[in-house]
């Protein structure tokens, strides 16, 4: 399955769906999309597949790589049979795709033309089995944020779909007025948490660093590489620290550093697939996305609205500090 859903996507380098958004409904053009890529999918068309590829997604996944990742879908899981949509992620349209052979989940993006912008694909499993960390994790920043995602429901938390990330949280600076940014909030300075110190949560060495991701214009995406800059930590337990939409160029690591809970790793951003500047962060079991299992994250000490609490989770809505 690595084959066919490394190739599969136009999210380069991996099928990832970090998302901060608000949308809760179905778009017409996915789902126009997702429906006509069903029936010539089915049909044994790629040259049809792959002429509703954008002419960017074209050059991402050519012709051949599209063929080829068509019949490996093919032989591993047989034709579609039925699809349930189950949510919005930015730009992206999520469906429980039943084959002949199995189930997997499919995240597509279309633009207003219906042409697919964006794919992503991976086996679809229930978030039946809770998995809390080892590690001792604090805060990685300084002062009070708030909890945009966070928590075990999808009402709380649109992460909690996808197997690798669904105990994630987004978490943003807010102010007295619930808002996130001081006047119209058309650019990246004007919000609160942009440009902000983001610090090692724990122990760890660092696995993974991307550092040269532009940062967006609030309000548009970047689907093409969906984390943008982002920092992995392997931690002391073997549990992995995903950490993304870090500002362009403020990286102050590298892979191979050993790192300590309260160490400066880089600035607050809004690069990748984030239409504001904001934190995403989650565990995993494992460094690579497409075997991993999110892990709950805990922190040993956190104060949540006010009150000292002790190995918490925080949900959406709370506002949290060390």
């Amino acid at each position: 399955m690595k084959l066919f859903i490394r190739k599969a996507i136009f999210m380069v380098p991996l099928c990832l769906s970090f998302t901060f958004v608000r949308a809760q409904t179905e778009s017409g053009q996915n789902k126009a999309a997702f429906l006509k890529f069903m029936t010539y999918y089915n049909a044994g068309q790629p040259d049809s597949v792959f002429a509703l590829f954008s002419a960017e997604a074209k050059v991402k996944l050519p012709l051949d790589k599209t063929t080829a990742f068509l019949a490996q879908l093919k032989a591993r899981y047989g034709t579609m049979q039925d699809y349930e949509y189950t949510g919005s992620r930015s730009e992206f349209s999520s469906y429980k795709t039943v084959f002949q052979n199995g189930v997997v989940l499919l995240q597509l993006s279309a633009n207003a033309q219906q042409e697919i912008t964006g794919l992503y694909a991976q086996p679809y499993q229930a978030n039946d089995v809770k998995n809390v960390n080892r590690t001792a994790m604090q805060l990685p920043f300084e002062g009070t944020w708030t909890i945009f995602w966070g928590g075990n429901t999808k009402e709380q938390n649109q992460h909690v779909g996808v197997r690798f990330q669904k105990n994630a949280f987004d978490i943003v600076i807010t102010d007295e007025h619930h808002q996130s940014f001081r006047t119209d909030g058309k650019s990246n300075p004007d919000y609160y948490a942009f440009g902000r110190e983001i610090l090692s949560p724990c122990h760890g060495v660092v696995v993974s660093a991307v550092d040269g991701v532009r940062d967006n214009v609030p309000g548009t995406v970047n689907t093409l590489y969906i984390p943008g800059n982002t920092i992995i930590i392997r931690t002391d337990h073997n549990e992995y620290v995903f950490m993304a939409h870090f500002k362009q160029h403020s990286i102050r690591v590298k892979e191979g550093d050993v790192v300590k809970p309260g160490q400066l790793l880089g600035l607050c951003g809004n690069s990748g697939n984030s239409s504001e500047p904001h934190l995403h962060i989650h565990l995993q079991d494992l460094e690579d996305a497409l075997e991993a299992t999110g892990i709950e994250c805990h922190f040993a000490r956190i104060t949540v609205d006010g009150v000292r609490k002790r190995n918490y989770s925080p949900v959406k809505g709370e506002r949290v500090s060390n």
